[in-house]
């Protein structure tokens, strides 16, 4: 019995561990590394931000694994409140949050996904990583006819290989991604035809909108080697309708810059979670989320990237209730949406407090 049950325990661990490699992505190479290599931000062997940006500063690993030891309550105490999406009330711009920073935007009759990760874990192994707070609200394949899927960076809880997989199998919609995360895409069988690559303030037109990947300060990395992929923000411009995503990002200067190129924009979808005073370059406090929606100009602010996975050590509801104070100092029209519920950007529903009733 005890060589038979070995024996399973090795096919199990061999199982959960199969498509890791695949999982890790792949490097830039061909015609695609020598496009790397002449971009900007690419210097001296990696991708590069505006500004010097450690993802932890010198002096701070000791103060962030104190963080982390300390931590506070990290899960909500009852299940969190999920919707189904209902139908528009006939607006040209609408949304809909469906955890972290996965958001369908619905602009000028278009649909437009921003960084799908539907697993149970951001994770390369579906055994281990930070797991879910709660389910989607809808099933991938349940999604209406996308027109193009939005990535921000190559990071597992933005980019996810199981959700783009199936994603490739359900939908025809391109893939607008930052330079280099293509080769990521096509190791996972996404066709060419379906990549569009774009380096910072490059642009491309889909299905009669504007794509813009405009800076950020973030990093990039599914392995032990940082920076070989873009990181990047995002415009979604119709005729008529704006919006603007961070994706994952500290605060900095470019985004007045970007607010001056690019805007007004009548949404920004905007990071707001998993800060730490250890890594004050890389991601936004809730504070600095509301400096970033009023520096692009964008009259409604949806906070992403929280509530869904837990990745530092403040408590997972911490984001949005700091949020929801500074927004009503500074008079900024705030949504915070239960996860699948549709938000109408010309109407928007008031703040209602919904995740204090299940702390």
């Amino acid at each position: 019995m005890g060589v038979v049950a070995g024996a399973a325990a090795l096919a199990a661990a061999v199982w959960a561990v199969r498509n890791v490699p695949a999982a890790l992505g792949a490097r830039p190479s061909g015609e695609r590394a020598s496009r790397v290599r002449r971009s900007k931000q690419f210097r001296d062997g990696a991708f590069r931000n505006t500004t010097p940006s450690p993802v932890l500063p010198p002096g701070t690993r000791q103060q962030v694994a104190r963080e982390f030891l300390r931590r506070t309550p990290r899960k909500p105490r009852l299940p969190v409140p999920l919707m189904t999406p209902g139908p528009s009330r006939g607006g040209d711009l609408d949304a809909v949050w469906y955890g972290h920073s996965s958001v369908l935007i619905e602009i000028e009759g278009r649909r437009v996904l921003l960084d799908p990760v539907w697993s149970e874990r951001c994770s390369p192994a579906s055994f281990t990583g930070p797991r879910r707070l709660h389910p989607p609200p809808v099933p991938l394949y349940e999604l209406p006819e996308l027109d193009a899927i939005v990535i921000s960076h190559d990071h597992y809880d933005h980019l996810d290989m199981d959700t783009v997989r199936l994603l490739v199998r359900t939908q025809s919609a391109p893939f607008l991604v930052p330079l280099g995360v293509g080769a990521h895409l096509e190791r996972w069988r996404v066709p060419a035809s379906r990549i569009i690559e774009l380096d910072w303030n490059e642009e491309a037109t889909v299905s009669g909108l504007r794509f813009v990947a405009t800076p950020g300060r973030h990093f990039s990395g599914r392995a032990f080697r940082r920076d070989q992929t873009l990181w990047a923000s995002w415009v979604v411009a119709g005729e008529r309708r704006r919006v603007f995503y961070t994706g994952d990002s500290g605060y900095f200067d470019g985004y007045a810059a970007i607010g001056e190129t690019y805007g007004p924009f009548d949404l920004s979808v905007v990071q707001i979670g998993a800060y730490s005073k250890g890594w004050p370059d890389i991601h936004m406090t809730p504070e600095e989320a509301i400096l970033t929606h009023l520096d692009v100009r964008a009259r409604v602010l949806l906070p992403v990237h929280w509530g869904t996975f837990s990745l530092a050590p403040h408590a997972w509801n911490d984001p949005v209730d700091q949020l929801w104070r500074e927004a009503k100092a500074r008079d900024v029209r705030l949504v915070v949406p239960r996860p699948g519920e549709r938000v109408t950007v010309d109407d928007p529903p008031p703040v209602d407090g919904w995740w204090q009733t299940i702390m």
